[in-house]
């Protein structure tokens, strides 16, 4: 379904756009991807990844999604928009909220609005565990840009164009992720741990980037995909990256949570189950998406969770070792 499509990528000089980017031209044989951003020395930098005279069909376009004309002009024959873009960090969110809003929310509506306004025909947007019963402004303003994605698909009258949300957490070695700040303290024999209980998430770049590329296949309009991931010790990871090294407790930072959340108890009304992952369908009068069409469609591979269920990193089944750890951590993380 790429091949012979134009893709645009908001957000496209991160972690996650640029191992998109690098499968997709492996796999598939793309019209033309765009990568769409404001930093242009990360522009700069990706172009020395990808260079323009070995990869014609990437574009490099300087823009804001807090800019609605230059997000529609960028999207003028663009097929399908993976929504990357975000302020991502807690603390800087916590201090800056309305900056928070201006980009997570004002920005996530520009790119619906313009995705409407032009001929795309799918678009995914890319969330986070933080946005399942938010505790932090981050998580919030990630809530209320999931809800503005899947509700896009109220109003987009006889347009062909289908809106979903794909929420996972805590991308193993990406900027946003714990694992190189360790290493860094490692070099100053120091690990600073917030709560010796706490867990967490973990999915590597390349299953977080293979999960939007099959959501991107499977999407109907309206879903918000989750995976089934590992979690882990925060304990077990400061001792997978300094055994040596006795942790310094912190204290919680503001807008941190002990656990994380992907679906809450209150989701179970509308979670799904899939071997390999789950889906929330949207609850509303105003879509065809309900658990029995899902039933129908997947025959005996997707059933409706049970009422109360939850899906969080204290509770969840998988959870990686120390040793597991160590050998996830050397494959996917550089220490530099």
């Amino acid at each position: 379904m790429f091949t012979n499509q134009t893709i645009l990528i908001t957000g496209g000089t991160g972690s996650f756009g640029k191992k998109f980017i690098e499968k997709l031209l492996y796999k598939y044989k793309p019209n033309k991807i765009i990568v769409y951003s404001r930093d242009e020395l990360k522009q700069f930098e990706m172009q020395k990844i990808f260079p323009g005279n070995k990869n014609t069909t990437i574009r490099y376009f300087i823009g804001d999604i807090r800019d609605l004309p230059r997000l529609r002009q960028a999207l003028d024959t663009v097929d399908i928009v993976v929504h990357a873009a975000a302020l991502k960090h807690v603390p800087i969110a916590e201090y800056n909220p309305f900056e928070a809003v201006k980009t997570n929310i004002i920005g996530s509506q520009n790119v619906i609005d313009a995705s409407l306004s032009t001929n795309v025909k799918k678009v995914i947007a890319l969330s986070t565990d933080k946005a399942a019963a938010p505790i932090n402004l981050y998580g919030a303003t990630k809530l209320a840009s999931d809800k503005l994605f899947i509700a896009a698909n109220n109003f987009k009258g006889s347009k062909n164009i289908k809106f979903s949300v794909v929420r996972y957490g805590n991308v193993m070695g990406s900027r946003g992720s714990v694992i190189p700040y360790f290493l860094k303290c490692k070099k100053k024999n120091f690990i600073p741990i917030t709560d010796e209980n706490m867990t967490r998430f973990s999915i590597t770049l390349n299953e977080g980037v293979d999960f939007v590329f099959k959501s991107l296949k499977n999407m109907q309009g309206g879903e918000l995909f989750i995976p089934k991931i590992s979690s882990f010790k925060i304990l077990d990871l400061a001792k997978a990256i300094a055994p040596n090294i006795k942790p310094k407790i912190i204290g919680l930072r503001p807008g941190e949570k002990l656990h994380e959340e992907m679906i809450t108890e209150s989701d179970s009304y509308n979670a799904m189950e899939f071997k390999d992952y789950y889906i929330i369908i949207p609850d509303s009068q105003y879509t065809n998406l309900n658990k029995k069409y899902f039933m129908k469609k997947n025959k005996n591979m997707a059933k409706p969770c049970k009422i109360g269920f939850s899906y969080n990193s204290k509770n969840n089944k998988n959870f990686l070792s120390i040793k597991e750890l160590k050998t996830l951590i050397k494959k996917n993380v550089s220490d530099e």
